[in-house]
């Protein structure tokens, strides 16, 4: 069974009713330029959040140190780094907390490079494939799942960028024990940040269906 990460989480009420549907991750944007930013006040209920739910906190390029402040003052249990970190910053994120899960993004196109990610392997958990864009992510765009074809390592992986209730079949039909979760966000949202949890609901029992 795919795992699940609804990402790009900002408000009270609408944490509350995504989180009632059970995702396994739940991921919240730390990036000051994205639409999606969570707010100090708002980022408080993420210590509340159901303990069998993954709290992800995603940065992009920030400060080591700020990030490693984040993850004590919210209990997070995973990062998901969306910038040019390099495998040394994912490895000093590791050595310095037990247990926390390490999810590397790469940017995806036609001439990515899958070589790239060898200095990774053996620093992260996770990598997670999204569409590549300057945004650094949040783009609504699909990238030709059919590159992933190219990707040789054994590492399981998130799948992301502008994946819709339209994929569902599709998703299903990846033969691919490596595919881990899949990364929803501004597909199932009315605004930046606000999710549509009926929609999200819709998606989960697509997917559970045969």
């Amino acid at each position: 069974m795919l795992k699940l990460k609804v990402c790009g989480m900002r408000l009270a009420a609408n944490i509350a009713s995504v989180a009632g549907l059970q995702p396994d991750y739940l991921g919240f944007i730390f990036y000051e330029k994205s639409p999606r930013l969570i707010s100090d006040v708002s980022a408080e209920l993420i210590k509340y959040i159901p303990a069998e739910i993954k709290t992800v906190g995603v940065f992009v390029n920030e400060d080591i140190e700020k990030v490693k402040e984040k993850i004590n003052t919210f209990k997070l249990k995973a990062v998901q780094l969306h910038g040019d970190e390099s495998s040394e910053y994912c490895e000093a994120l590791q050595l310095s907390f037990t247990g926390i899960e390490v999810i590397k993004a790469f940017g995806i196109d036609e001439e990515f490079d899958f070589s790239a990610l060898e200095a990774y392997l053996g620093t992260t958990d996770y990598f997670l494939f999204d569409t590549k864009t300057k945004a650094h992510g949040g783009s609504g765009k699909t990238f030709n799942w059919s590159v992933l074809d190219r990707y040789t390592y054994a590492k399981p992986y998130f799948l992301s960028g502008g994946i819709d209730l339209e994929h569902a079949i599709a998703i299903k039909n990846i033969n691919d024990d490596r595919l881990y979760a899949l990364d929803i966000n501004s597909r199932f949202e009315t605004e930046p940040g606000v999710k549509d949890a009926e929609k999200i609901k819709e998606f989960i029992k697509e997917m559970n269906t045969k």
